[in-house]
């Protein structure tokens, strides 16, 4: 950018800081939304439950299927995404 740019787009600046600070929060968001920790922590805490008669089969079952689907769909984003 050369110093005409950067004079006749001052007044922009503002905005382009703005969009810069949206850009890294979407960024942030997206990172913990995609994170397989939580997932993979609560299947383990879903399991401990089932193995101390907390829950039952069924209610472990559908939940478990929930969790791996929502894992599967993390992996996929992380493929697609190259992370």
């Amino acid at each position: 950018m050369g110093l005409l740019t950067q004079i006749l787009t001052l007044p922009l600046a503002p905005v382009r800081g703005t969009v810069w600070v949206l850009e890294r929060v979407v960024e942030t968001a997206e990172n913990e939304y995609y994170d397989p920790g939580p997932v993979e922590r609560e299947l383990a805490a879903l399991e401990k439950a089932l193995l101390a008669g907390e829950i039952d089969d069924e209610t472990f079952d559908r939940r478990e299927d929930e969790l791996l689907d929502r894992l599967d769909e993390i992996r996929a984003y992380r493929q697609q995404s190259g992370t």
